[in-house]
């Protein structure tokens, strides 16, 4: 349950501040996914992900990588993947 719960209040959020992308959980009890939007509300998401996530999550650590600046939006939405 908790474990969904992490991905569910992530896409909320994603979702709250008018951004794009994915979230999944995967088998080593990690989320992934991809964010796309304006670069402060990415930057706000980061810190969302490092210091609050679900009321449920324990952070120990987050990690972010290929962060790029792009033209436009490639992706439309905000989804969880399975």
């Amino acid at each position: 349950m908790e474990f969904t719960d992490t991905v569910i209040y992530t896409e909320k959020e994603g979702l709250r501040l008018g951004l794009v992308g994915w979230v999944k959980n995967t088998y080593s009890g990690t989320v992934v996914g991809q964010v796309q939007g304006p670069a402060d509300m990415v930057e706000e998401m980061k810190v969302w992900l490092s210091k609050e996530g679900s009321p449920t999550s324990r952070i120990t650590r987050a990690s972010f990588s290929n962060q790029r600046t792009i033209d436009k939006l490639e992706l439309s939405g905000f989804k969880t993947r399975f």
